[in-house]
C-alpha cells in the first residue's frame, strides 16, 4: 500500500469574494451579504455575542426562521417584499443567480470558493503539461458554479445531479456567464448509477468533485444515504480516475462525523495511488476587525504530485 503524504486540520476560509461577506455573527446567528442584500440565518456555531447593533441586523432583506420541531432542517424564510426572486452574483469570471431556497441556503455555497481556485490551478497546470483539457466530473453538482469555474479554467466538465430543477438552474447560470460554448455536459441522473455506468463504458476522469447530501432521492426514486453508500461511491470514483488524475475533492455537510474518519475513507479508496491527501474544514470568516470564523463543512482533497 502506498503511503500518502497527509495533512489534517487544514482550514479554507472565504477571503477572496467581492459579492459575498460574513458581516457579523453571534448568539446562534450569522448576518451575511449576498450581492446587495443581507440575510440572517441560524448558525449554532456562533458561540459568541453579536458585535453589530441590532438595528443593522433588522435591516436584513431576509431572515430564515428555524423550525422548533427540527432546528437543523425545517424552517421558513421571512423575506422583504421588495426582494427579487433571484439576482446576479459573480465570482472571478463566472456569474450565477442567488435565491433563497427552502433549505436555508441561497443556491450556492460561498465557502467552497477555495476548492474552485484549487481546481483551476490544477487544471491549468495539467493543460500546460499534457497539452489537452483535463476531463472533470462534478457529482451532486447542484447549480453548477464549480462546473462553470472549472470550464472557464479550461476543463472539459461532466456535471451530474439527480434534480431536474438544479440542472435547469445550472443551464441558467451557464447562459448568464456567457459560457454556452464551454465544454460542459449536464446530466440528470442518480450519481451512483452514473458512475457505475461510466466504469462499464471504460471512461476515466482527470479530476472528480463530490458534494453528496446526507440524504436524497434520485430521478427514479433511488434512495441515497451518505453513511451507508459513501464508501462504495468513493471506491467507484477511485476506479474512474485516470492514471494522470490531478484531484478528487469530497465535501460533506450536515453529518456527525470527524475529519479523521472522512480522511481515512478517502485514503482507503485511493490506496495504491501516489499523491497527497489534505483534510479539514471549509468555512466563512467575518470581514470586520478581529474576525471570528465559522466552519461550514468537512472536506478531504486528494492531489497528485506535480
Amino acid at each position: 500500500m502506498t503511503e500518502f503524504d497527509t495533512k489534517t486540520g487544514h482550514i479554507s476560509l472565504t477571503n477572496d469574494w467581492q459579492d459575498y461577506a460574513l458581516l457579523d455573527s453571534g448568539d446562534g446567528l450569522k448576518l451575511e451579504r449576498f450581492g446587495p442584500y443581507s440575510f440572517v440565518r441560524p448558525e449554532p456555531q456562533a458561540l459568541w455575542p453579536k458585535r453589530f447593533d441590532e438595528k443593522i441586523w433588522a435591516k436584513a432583506a431576509g431572515r430564515f426562521l428555524a423550525s422548533s420541531d427540527d432546528p437543523e432542517k425545517g424552517g421558513k424564510w421571512q423575506l422583504s417584499s421588495d426582494l427579487p426572486d433571484k439576482w446576479v452574483m459573480s465570482y472571478d469570471n463566472v456569474k450565477f443567480y442567488a435565491s433563497p431556497t427552502p433549505f436555508r441556503h441561497l443556491a450556492f455555497f460561498p465557502e467552497q470558493s477555495g476548492h474552485w481556485q484549487f481546481c483551476a490551478q490544477k487544471i491549468k497546470a495539467f493543460q500546460a503539461k499534457h497539452n489537452r483539457a483535463p476531463r472533470m466530473l462534478n457529482l451532486f453538482g447542484y447549480t453548477g458554479v464549480a462546473s462553470l469555474h472549472a470550464a472557464a479554467a479550461g476543463a472539459e466538465v461532466t456535471h451530474v445531479d439527480a434534480s431536474k430543477k438544479a440542472i435547469t438552474q445550472a443551464f441558467e447560470n451557464r447562459d448568464l456567464s456567457g459560457l454556452q460554448e464551454a465544454r460542459i455536459r449536464y446530466i440528470t441522473d442518480d450519481c451512483m448509477k452514473f458512475v457505475a455506468r461510466e466504469i462499464r463504458r471504460g471512461n476515466h476522469y482527470d479530476g472528480i468533485i463530490l458534494d453528496p447530501p446526507k440524504y436524497g432521492r434520485g430521478p427514479k426514486g433511488e434512495i441515497w444515504r451518505l453513511e451507508e453508500q459513501l464508501p462504495e461511491l468513493l471506491s467507484l470514483c477511485a476506479s474512474l480516475l485516470s492514471d494522470d488524475a490531478i484531484f478528487m475533492i469530497l465535501t460533506i455537510y450536515a453529518i456527525r462525523t470527524s475529519t479523521l474518519a472522512t480522511h481515512s475513507a478517502v485514503a482507503e479508496a485511493l490506496s495504491g495511488r501516489d499523491g497527497e491527501i489534505t483534510s479539514g474544514e471549509v468555512g466563512i470568516i467575518e470581514t470586520q476587525n478581529n474576525p471570528r470564523a465559522i466552519g461550514q463543512a468537512l472536506f478531504v482533497r486528494y492531489a497528485n504530485h506535480d
